[in-house]
């Protein structure tokens, strides 16, 4: 990791000479220069794209074999990998320790600023240690500006225990460097308000985020087609949407697929699997198991056993 005290040549502090006269354009002006600049998030994740995808395939394949997947970041970086973790249970029902976000000054950090903790490595560290991080997990670091002390902290913690580690960042390695197994660089370019990195590298990231957590649960079987097979039925939203799930993939009336629904326990992939093999819950939950809850699997494989 470079070492860096001086950072006005990172390419996320320059100042970007598409906004010299933001404080004196109109509003229209300025809302079509956010939305000029944007697209560079769009253009960046395109570039990565070769990275992401292994990300994804690796992670996944940790995750098989039972470890976790972890966001370090301070500041807006952690926010948004704190995020991204608080999304997975409720998206894909997954138990709240699979996907974690760790973000330096905890829980506090989410509503008020605590940016100075940020420079203490040695907290990255205690943060990984305090979660007995193993050879089986995933450490993801994200530093929009690539230097913050408390990322690279985990991140040496994180690779002394075998994890395996992946560096985000939205500056290229020639300006900050790092050893790591996957090395994504994010380039968006400056930001339109100098220096605020809640802005396109933020955005930049929430993308990337997106792509790596859902390509993993794809991977991983939460999937059946692009539909959430494995949505939690916590409310009357995603209650309507499992039904529509049932529905749509079944034919079944609206009535059928409630009462297929609550005979699963609210689980629309064993739903699917117990309508397609007539199986009951029980035998329906054990044939899953078998296949690592991946639904086109035990399906296949229950098909396969059918025949003469």
């Amino acid at each position: 990791m470079t070492n860096l005290q001086e950072r006005g040549h990172l390419l996320t502090e320059q100042v970007n000479p598409h906004s010299l006269n933001l404080d004196q354009i109109s509003s229209l002006e300025l809302v079509e220069l956010f939305n000029a600049e944007d697209q560079k998030a769009v253009a960046a994740v395109a570039a990565a794209k070769i990275k992401l995808a292994e990300a994804i395939d690796r992670t996944a394949d940790r995750l098989r074999q039972g470890g976790h997947l972890f966001y370090v970041g301070a500041g807006t970086s952690g926010r948004l990998g704190v995020l991204d973790a608080a999304e997975c249970p409720p998206t894909f029902c997954t138990p709240p320790e699979l996907v974690q976000g760790i973000i330096a000054g905890g829980a506090g950090a989410l509503v008020r600023s605590s940016e100075d903790l940020e420079d203490r490595a040695e907290d990255g560290e205690a943060a990984i240690a305090q979660r007995h991080i193993t050879q089986l997990d995933v450490v993801v670091g994200i530093t929009a500006g690539g230097t913050t002390p408390y990322v690279h902290g985990a991140l040496n913690a994180a690779r002394q225990r075998g994890a395996m580690t992946i560096f985000i960042a939205c500056v290229p390695a020639e300006q900050v460097s790092r050893d790591a197994d996957i090395d994504i660089r994010l380039l968006t370019g400056p930001e339109i308000l100098a220096g605020s990195t809640r802005l396109k590298a933020g955005t930049v990231t929430k993308l990337a985020l997106n792509i790596l957590s859902t390509g993993v649960m794809v991977k991983l079987g939460k999937v059946y087609g692009n539909r959430m097979v494995d949505v939690a039925v916590t409310n009357q939203k995603l209650r309507d949407r499992a039904l529509r799930i049932l529905q749509d993939i079944t034919g079944l009336s609206r009535e059928a697929a409630g009462f297929l629904l609550e005979r699963s326990g609210k689980w629309v992939k064993l739903a699917l699997l117990m309508h397609w093999t007539n199986l009951e819950k029980e035998a329906g939950e054990k044939l899953l198991s078998e296949h690592q809850n991946n639904l086109r699997a035990a399906v296949a494989n229950y098909n396969n056993d059918k025949q003469p």
